[in-house]
């Protein structure tokens, strides 16, 4: 199958890759465990740590160098059980640890044999699985015999054949239609597979081209196997559907939808004309002080043109969307990760799930179409408890209407931005805390 897979491309990536995984559940959501409702607290948390889960040595090591010392509640609820094997289903809001979930669940549990894929990891673009892969090697640094390989369009086909004919992976992470090309051709066998895990499973579940495409991607690998999906949104509507996939699964969800808002978040809105954005967009960049931001635009030119026009100011901006080839793109994502840039201009192409723990500030510079597109662009701020503000300008009656749905839906007061904000409200020192 030497074509990309259409879905990996422009209209696809519009929704911009949304590594959400790290999700906490909100104090008092109800856990399902085998149907029956549990209430969890908070309580106890931050007394226990990783090191209660019985890891594996390699695995604590790799968790200790990374700075992480308590696991996040939704942590602390799912990996005792993911790691015995149990099938999970998982909700929980942005920036809380849901994909170390599966990233530590799978590397405890993994036996690597030669030649041997025993674990598959499914997202919806290529950049969530470039970042899902990069945390499959991080905690498995000191798991030299376990590898890891990432698969997605817009990469030469005939690279991804000979990689797994020469050095085969133990663990694959990649987006459906080249896994799926990859596995029809024969070249990745998926009959070992122990581990099967949807991130962001709503996006790849709605869609039924690609609920499709999963679905006989899952056909090909045993029927005993663990099952695991995650999100941060997750309608009742597509709770069935991820159901059937599954036997007995636990389930992790926030009901209250009010509870997927951000804690440690201030959002504010400004009230301008189309034409003010830019002049207000300097005013704020020049005021506010910011570790890194990202600037969400609604479409490929708007972002090109806004960050050319930014760097004539001065401001240290790059941009990422889908009208860059795939090379392009994972370069500027790791120049703006890596700290070299300050400011990323965004589609939601970036929307979610990316992972950057600098980003203490996001602008709406355009109005999200939705609450829950809101929600994922806001949650780039304000990563697993520390602080961060959002701003949204607001230029139409639309804007408004979108505006006032995120109120209703989550239970948030959104105020217009005063004169002066306190730095205090969203900036302090970075812990290492981010677990993802």
């Amino acid at each position: 199958m030497g074509m990309e897979d259409p879905r990996d491309n422009e209209a696809y990536e519009e929704e911009l890759l949304d590594y959400e995984e790290e999700d906490e559940k909100a104090p008092d959501s109800a856990t399902k465990v085998n149907g029956e409702a549990v209430k969890k607290g908070y309580v106890g948390i931050h007394s226990s740590g990783f090191r209660d889960f019985l890891l594996k040595p390699e695995l604590l090591r790799a968790i200790v160098d990374s700075g992480f010392e308590h696991p996040s509640e939704v942590q602390h609820e799912c990996i005792p059980q993911a790691i015995l094997g149990m099938d999970v289903i998982c909700q929980a809001k942005s920036g809380m640890g849901k994909t170390a979930v599966f990233v530590l669940s799978t590397l405890q549990q993994i036996e690597p044999s030669p030649g041997q894929v025993s674990a598959l990891i499914l997202c919806h673009t290529r950049e969530l699985a470039y970042q899902i892969c990069n945390e499959f090697v991080r905690f498995s640094t000191y798991l030299p015999d376990t590898k890891v390989s990432v698969f997605y369009g817009g990469v030469n086909n005939k690279i991804h054949k000979d990689l797994l004919k020469n050095e085969c992976p133990h663990i694959v992470v990649g987006t459906p239609g080249r896994v799926l090309g990859l596995a029809r051709d024969k070249d990745l066998s998926l009959k070992n597979v122990r581990h099967f895990i949807l991130d962001e499973c709503d996006k790849m579940l709605e869609s039924l081209d690609m609920r499709r495409d999963v679905q006989e991607i899952f056909k090909m690998t045993p029927h005993d196997k663990q099952v695991m999906m995650f999100s941060a949104t997750l309608s009742k509507e597509i709770r069935p559907v991820c159901k059937k996939f599954m036997q007995d699964p636990m389930e992790i969800y926030v009901d209250d939808e009010a509870k997927l808002t951000l804690h440690g978040l201030v959002q504010h809105y400004i009230k301008l004309s189309e034409m003010e954005k830019n002049r207000k967009l300097n005013d704020l960049l020049d005021a506010l002080d910011f570790n890194q931001v990202v600037i969400f635009v609604k479409s490929v030119s708007r972002a090109g043109e806004l960050n050319k026009l930014l760097i004539e100011c001065n401001f240290p901006s790059i941009c990422i969307h889908s009208g860059m080839s795939q090379e392009e793109r994972l370069t500027h994502y790791k120049s703006f990760k890596e700290g070299h840039k300050r400011i990323l201009v965004a589609t939601d192409l970036v929307g979610r799930g990316i992972d950057i723990e600098r980003v203490n500030i996001v602008i709406n510079y355009d109005m999200p179409d939705s609450a829950d597109t809101y929600l994922h662009r806001v949650g780039r701020a304000g990563r697993f408890g520390t602080k961060g503000l959002a701003i949204t300008f607001v230029a139409s009656a639309s804007d408004s209407e979108v505006l006032n749905q995120v109120q209703d839906r989550f239970e948030v007061d959104i105020k217009e931005l005063p004169e002066q904000i306190d730095t205090s409200t969203y900036s302090k020192q970075l812990s290492f805390y981010q677990l993802r």
